[in-house]
This record gives C-alpha cells, structure tokens and sequence, in this order.
C-alpha cells in the first residue's frame, strides 16, 4: 500500500531529506531508497515511449532501439553489445524508452519536484516525490534474478547483472509479467549520470500502472505530496545547498537555465 504524505511547511521536509536506516550487519546508516521527483502531484508514472508510441510501444520499441544503436555505435562501439546499454544511453539522450528516472539523493527529486518548464506555473499545482525501496522491490523478483544478485553480492542490478539475467526484451517481460520489475544503476558515462545520482526502474510491457503495482505489492512506497505554496521557498533553499541545473547539468546548458531562472521575474509588468 501506499502511503500519503503531505508536506506543508520546511520542517515536514525533514523526515523525507533524512531517511536512512542503521544496518547492524555495517555498522552504519544506508538507504535502499530511491525517489522520484515531479512537477505535478497529479501526473502519473508513465514512460517516454508509453508517452510518445501509446499501444504499440511494444511492437515499436525494437525498432526504436535498433535504429539508436545503428548510428550511436560510431559514438560507443560497446552499444553494441546489450539492448540494456542501448536503452539506458537512449534514455540519456532523450531517446523514448521503457525506463523511468530515480535518484538515490532526495535533494536531487526534490530539485526535478520543484523545476517547473514555465516558471510561472511553480504556483498553480503541488509537486510530488516517490519514494521506493529497492531491496523490497527486488524481494519479488524471480529466483533467477536473486540469484545474479547473490553471484555479484549486490542489491542493485548493473547492465552486465541485468544481461546475465535476461538477454532479451521478451525474455524479461515473461520474467515479469506485471508483478515485478528491476532497478538498474547506469553506467557513469557522463557527469550528469553522476550528478544526479541516477537509477532507472526498467518497466515490463505488462504493467499497465506503476502505481497500482507499488500500491497491491509494496508497503514502503511514500508519495509525498508538496503544497504549491512551498515550492518558491523549496526552490530558494535549494538554490543556496547548491542543489540546481548548473550543477546538475554540468556544461554551458546547465548553466544558462540556472541563469534564466535565477533571474526570472515573479511579478508581471505593466508591458506584459
């Protein structure tokens, strides 16, 4: 099940930008989360190529992957070698794919919750973070994937984890029919893989809805839900922790849309 949190004031923060665990077997304090921040508490999960091919994601997805790895293998030869890779450096470029964005840092979710395309909706809806936990995510996992999880001791699937375990995309759809799913850490190809701390949830064919999958099958997912009111003040707060594009985003790109929001104006002028 999942369950709701609001966040109305700075200090509500507090327990989503501290949430650690202590492990006995470590000795210190570590988090299987992963969160996901995003403009509009209202928006749902939906992947890019859901978003971009609708109903026939799945018979078009092969074909958008094979067509990215035939021009980008002049830029990574090792593209190549996993439709895994093609996807998560697709997923980096703004290719449509089944993979959802996640990030181990809460400061980072709550930069994208709170970095609105027009800054002059940042008032008009709450924002939200979802939180998940990883280690019960993978506790459903088929017993071939746990098992690769125990061969590299990892709690986390890597692409070479995630190409022993299923080879192919109808492989892992039957693997997972709509009752699973595993979280991938990409390779560290760029700075801004880095930066963001990124993690990628790869999504089956055969779930309809995230949401109703975390809800019937998780009892550690969180949905925080922050006031619009709050979200100039987030934003601020985040600004001075050094939490923005320009360090999020390394490169001139970054840099300017840290500029223009920096400088952008809140009250209308008698021109506009």
């Amino acid at each position: 099940m999942i369950r709701e949190v609001h966040v109305k004031t700075i200090e509500d923060l507090m327990p989503l930008l501290t949430d650690q665990e202590y492990r006995p077997d470590l000795g210190r304090n570590r988090s299987a989360f992963v969160y996901r921040g995003m403009t509009n508490a209202d928006f749902r999960m939906v992947t890019s190529l859901r978003r971009n091919c609708r109903q026939l994601q799945a018979s078009l997805e092969p074909a958008i992957l094979k067509n990215f790895a035939k021009y980008a293998v002049i830029e990574d030869p090792s593209i190549a070698q996993s439709v895994w890779r093609q996807m998560i450096m697709g997923q980096h470029h703004g290719l449509p794919t089944r993979l959802l964005d996640w990030t181990q840092s809460p400061l980072v979710a709550l930069h994208f919750s709170v970095s609105e395309d027009s800054l002059e909706q940042m008032e008009e809806h709450d924002c939200v973070i979802w939180r998940m936990d990883i280690t019960q995510l993978h506790s459903l996992l088929p017993e071939k994937y746990q098992q690769v999880m125990r061969e590299f001791q990892a709690e986390v699937f890597s692409v070479d984890m995630l190409t022993r375990a299923a080879r192919s995309l109808e492989e892992y759809d039957r693997d997972m029919g709509d009752s699973a799913m595993v979280v991938i850490e990409p390779p560290s190809f760029s700075d801004r893989i880095v930066s963001q701390y990124s993690f990628f949830s790869v999504m089956p064919m055969g779930m309809d809805s995230v949401e109703d999958f975390l809800n019937a099958h998780t009892d550690r997912t969180v949905k925080y839900v922050i006031d619009r009111k709050l979200r100039w003040r987030i934003r601020d707060m985040l600004d001075q922790l050094n939490m923005s594009e320009r360090t999020l985003f390394p490169g001139l790109d970054g840099l300017s849309r840290w500029i223009a929001r920096h400088y952008f104006v809140k009250t209308k002028t008698d021109e506009e």
